[in-house]
């Protein structure tokens, strides 16, 4: 690598620093004015209150990879250690022992002093790479965080919702969020119980899968050219802004009692979910509360269950069929508990591959096939959020023609995807064999 080829690259490291701390100043700012801390000041909170602990214990682990299993037991002992002074210190100032947010703060603890012993300890590529797992680690925790961050800002910065477009839209679909309602109410409650824990847990899901696929890192001294996270938090950071453009906030809420059961009554169009699929009427912008995120337009369950089908197919039959069966769960659940409609679901689909093929072809390099692959990907995502905001009526009118050509949009972005990521796979071909040698006479 030449001299200016790496300056090129510090600076260009150097602007995504910058843009990325000024985004995150922008969300802190944001979310202050709305009386909630940020990306940057809630990190802060955690080392001391009581945080959510998935994010940080899942941070945790991915930072581990980098480490000894002498070094990992260590790290998980400091952090249980550490929530347990903290627990106890809860419980003599009056918290309830009954709180789930009680644990969390020994983790993040435990990444900031992996921090300190890399820049104070290590030196040349052993501090690189602990570096490099503690910015892993804290990359999930800010990532999640952003991502509430945005949610909140969506439901104060976006008063109406243009849900009753994406329900005229989802006629060409036949409707599945209604009809997978009634389903789930049917196999209620073994089929509920199992879709909630399949739904809540994809974020652990997400960890299984990215430990497995970085399960080398602390032998080879070095992290593979891409895997999970870098796909999970690109979408979850791009994600949101679609939020910002197309508010929706799915049909249990629009057209339904809310999550909660009576909440959203008052602010619904109508009660209609899930037994009574919504009229086809004019449909105009309805105003809705400043709480519930607008989070339905694309569908990042969708997306985000899509890249954890596409990780895995590398890995082990069990993991393989985990995925698909992840996958297959989190379609069930996105529409069974109406939190989406038919088209949010293709488009978090295109959303998802449209991604992860713009990452792959990044380290792969920047070849024709790779480019127009994401381009296709990105005009078929930008053509569906027009044709649900402009074209719903005619979508709703001619179900047979606007069905089929919705289905067909997907499948061209799913099989330019394999036919473009397998151009990328080594083949037998290529692969050098050895040279045969003649057989002594």
């Amino acid at each position: 690598m030449s001299a200016a080829w790496r300056r090129l690259r510090v600076v260009l490291w150097a602007a995504v620093g910058v843009v990325t701390l000024g985004f995150l100043l922008a969300l802190e700012i944001a979310a202050r004015r709305y009386g909630q801390p940020g990306p940057i000041g809630s990190p802060v909170n955690d080392l001391i209150s009581a945080p959510k602990p998935g994010p940080l214990y899942g941070g945790l682990a991915l930072m581990m990879v980098v480490l000894t299993w002498r070094q990992r037991f260590i790290a998980a002992g400091a952090a249980i250690g550490i929530d347990i002074v903290f627990l106890l210190v809860r419980w003599a100032a009056g918290a309830k022992l009954s709180d789930c947010h009680i644990l969390g703060s020994g983790a993040l603890w435990v990444m900031l002093g992996c921090a300190a012993i890399a820049v104070t300890r290590r030196t040349g590529p052993e501090r690189v790479l602990l570096l490099k797992g503690v910015g892993l680690g804290l990359l999930l925790v800010a990532g999640r965080k952003t991502g509430d961050t945005w949610l909140l800002i969506t439901s104060k910065a976006r008063p109406t919702v243009l849900d009753q477009y994406v329900a005229s839209a989802d006629h060409a679909l036949g409707n599945p969020s209604w009809l997978a309602g009634r389903m789930v109410e049917a196999t209620a409650p073994v089929g509920t119980h199992l879709l909630h824990l399949v739904y809540a847990q994809l974020a652990v899901a997400a960890v299984v899968v990215a430990l497995y696929q970085l399960r080398d890192v602390a032998l080879e001294r070095r992290f593979p050219r891409h895997h999970l996270v870098r796909t999970f938090l690109v979408i979850g950071l791009l994600g949101p802004a679609i939020y910002m453009i197309f508010p929706v906030v799915g049909p249990v809420f629009a057209y339904g009692p809310g999550a909660s059961g009576t909440g959203g009554v008052q602010w619904a169009a109508a009660d209609l979910w899930p037994h009574t699929a919504p009229p086809i009427n004019l449909p105009h912008p309805m105003p809705y509360d400043g709480i519930t995120p607008r989070n339905c337009m694309p569908s990042l369950h969708t997306a985000w269950a899509t890249a954890i089908f596409i990780h895995t197919r590398r890995g082990p039959r069990v993991l393989r069929h985990a995925g698909t069966f992840w996958l297959i769960a989190t379609l069930s659940a996105t529409l069974g508990f109406g939190y989406h409609y038919g088209v949010d679901l293709v488009a978090g689909v295109v959303f998802a591959l449209t991604i992860e093929a713009a990452l792959r072809l990044s380290h792969h390099g920047w070849d024709l096939p790779g480019i127009r692959m994401v381009g296709h990907g990105a005009i078929v995502f930008g053509a569906l959020l027009v044709s649900y905001r402009y074209l719903p009526m005619e979508m709703a009118g001619h179900p047979w023609v606007f069905g089929p050509l919705l289905v067909l949009a997907m499948s061209s972005v799913i099989y330019g995807y394999v036919r473009t990521t397998r151009q990328w796979e080594p083949t037998a071909a290529s692969t050098p064999q050895p040279e045969l040698q003649p057989e002594p006479v």
